[in-house]
């Protein structure tokens, strides 16, 4: 469950908008909430460390284009996880 302090974090993540599409087209397109990968299997990441991620760069763009669909071709394409990550809390500051 997430805290009065986490929900503000992430509503403020998801204000900014796909940090992909905004990056790669200068579009604001609508977010889902993606939680960075911690190096551990099957343990999430905190609420503090999300990136936020159209439909399309979180789950259903395929290989290259969605981080579920592959996270390597994507960090190729886009970044890693850290570096959007970085980028989104720098733009929260």
């Amino acid at each position: 469950m997430a805290t009065k302090a986490e929900k503000l974090h992430m509503s403020r993540v998801a204000a900014l908008g796909c940090r992909v599409c905004c990056n790669e087209f200068g579009l604001h397109s609508e977010p889902e909430l993606h939680h960075i990968g911690n190096g551990t299997m099957g343990k999430r990441a905190s609420n503090l460390e999300v990136i936020p991620l159209c439909s399309m760069h979180h789950r259903l763009g395929g290989i290259g284009v969605s981080i579920h669909s592959g996270r390597k071709s994507f960090e190729a394409n886009f970044g890693t996880e850290r570096e959007l990550l970085a980028q989104t809390l720098e733009l929260l500051k």
